[in-house]
């Protein structure tokens, strides 16, 4: 089965011969090397390059070992060109290679090549390596497959296709599996024995119980506001005795976040124009990863929904934060009390913003008043949002919100322009 991923394609061509190393990113399993090695070689070889002017290296093969070796892999790069035309070189997982830097930023000075890279950790996305590219890293973030990619290759109704991905999720193995008892078998033994493994290798941590009781937490609140601390005394709490300390749970976050399985929404104060530092929120880069961990249980149709919104604006290339509306009100005894709403999205990207707000059900006045009130009191002229579960028309309200379905915004990225 081909499932075609147009939109990275389409951005790694757009990046051919920048000067730049090209660096496709994201958790482990979700379509890297097929981009890479499938979709983009193909489009080389489909535009008349040369099979022996791509040069093709996968580091996590046994058999390509020794190229983990810096000064190897650079020897056998360079023995690869025997002319002066363009070469396209793609090395498969390089944070394999210790010192990798160094030896992509020599091959950068070879004139006539071309280089793409994947890795699954941000480790070598860190200021400090990006320093040592000196501006010459470009990042390409792939995620799982969107409900798009998905409903591309699923063979039925869009609803149909919307239940199935928002309980096993988009990462591409899934779409080949017909049992659901084997949906979830392969989606928690990934988290385990690859995740959770992985983290617990690279950083040898030695509560390995830890990390995963901490995952399962996160999981059970996903796209709820939360902090370091109040993780660690939830989490001190299911184990009724104080086990670890606030220092810990922020470290296996950032392990967290490093691994690309979970994303932190900062929390944006829209009337006061600043970020406010705490709480902020957490999502799942993967619904069926996230279910996975809780056994698929906690179903949620309403954190579900937000977690696979939240994760398609985030593969459209936008900053998405968490909003704070500042209200005033009179109580029951007329005395002014102060509110916040809360905003589900804040939206940007270049001069564009959005609000956005999701909602499983608005089918009264009385719902669409209530999962519209934050939206209601913005007072700057930037389009405001709400989606919704139930598959409508697109629609304005009285107070010129636009009501999408869920539909039409995962299918059809133009609408939010509607």
């Amino acid at each position: 089965m081909v499932i075609e991923r147009n939109f990275y394609l389409e951005k790694l061509c757009r990046k051919q011969h920048n000067g730049m190393v090209k660096i496709v990113t994201g958790v482990r399993r979700c379509g890297k090397t097929y981009l890479l090695f499938n979709l983009f070689r193909k489009h080389l070889l489909d535009s008349g390059v040369n099979e022996s002017h791509i040069v093709t290296l996968r580091l996590d093969d046994f058999e390509n070992s020794e190229y983990r070796d810096p000064s190897a892999l650079y020897r056998y790069v360079k023995a690869q060109l025997a002319d002066s035309e363009p070469y396209y070189v793609l090395l498969d997982e390089i944070q394999l290679v210790p010192h990798f830097e160094e030896v992509l930023n020599g091959l950068l000075h070879i004139d006539n090549l071309d280089i793409y890279v994947t890795g699954s950790n941000s480790r070598f996305l860190s200021s400090d390596i990006i320093t040592e590219f000196r501006g010459r890293g470009d990042e390409v973030r792939l995620y799982p497959l969107s409900f798009a990619e998905f409903f591309s290759v699923y063979g039925g109704s869009a609803a149909d296709a919307w239940q199935e991905y928002r309980i096993y999720g988009g990462m591409p193995h899934i779409t080949g599996i017909a049992d659901k008892e084997e949906k979830k078998i392969y989606l928690k033994n990934l988290f385990n024995q690859v995740y959770l493994a992985d983290i617990i290798n690279r950083h040898q941590l030695k509560g390995n119980m830890e990390i995963g009781e901490l995952t399962d937490v996160i999981a059970s609140s996903v796209g709820s506001l939360t902090n370091p601390l109040r993780l660690t005394n939830a989490f001190n709490s299911l184990k009724q005795k104080q086990v670890t300390n606030q220092n810990t749970i922020n470290s296996y976050l950032l392990h967290l976040e490093d691994a690309f399985l979970i994303s932190k929404a900062l929390r944006y104060d829209i009337r006061g124009k600043h970020y406010i530092n705490t709480p902020f929120k957490y999502y799942f880069t993967d619904n069926g990863l996230r279910n996975a961990r809780l056994d698929f249980r906690q179903l949620e149709e309403g954190h579900l929904m937000e977690n696979a919104i939240y994760n398609e604006l985030c593969r459209r290339y936008f900053s998405v934060d968490v909003g704070d509306v500042e209200t005033f009100a009179k109580n029951e005894n007329g005395n002014v009390v102060r509110k916040h709403l809360e905003v589900d999205f804040v939206v940007n990207q270049g001069n564009r913003r959005y609000y956005i707000q999701s909602a499983v059900n608005i089918d009264t006045r009385e719902k669409v008043a209530q999962e519209s009130a934050s939206l209601k009191n913005i007072n700057d002229s930037f389009k405001k949002i709400l989606i919704q579960q139930r598959d409508t028309e697109p629609w304005y309200t009285d107070d010129g919100i636009l009501v999408l379905s869920l539909m039409d915004f995962m299918l059809k990225p133009e609408m939010i322009d509607y």
